[in-house]
């Protein structure tokens, strides 16, 4: 897929912890914001997508309620 550019305007404190990440992480702003963007939840998913951690947490929780009440917190909190 080809990429495509954009002007940003950042705040430099946010550059700056970015870049340091990327440092630490071997990789660059770019991929970071490429990731960061790529996983935001869009409002036409039927279902949220969890992250492997929370995915093994959700292994470990034996009330079947809390698992809908939290998935419907996170349809909610990241549907904004």
């Amino acid at each position: 897929m080809a990429k495509q550019s954009k002007n940003l305007s950042l705040d430099p404190e946010a550059v700056s912890r970015g870049e340091r990440y990327s440092e630490l992480h071997e990789t660059n702003v770019s991929q970071l914001v490429n990731r960061f963007l790529s996983s935001l939840p869009l409002d036409d998913e039927s279902e949220v997508t969890l992250s492997p951690a929370v995915s093994r947490l959700l292994g470990i929780v034996s009330n079947k309620d809390a698992v809908k009440r939290y998935r419907q917190h996170l349809v909610e909190k990241y549907r904004h």
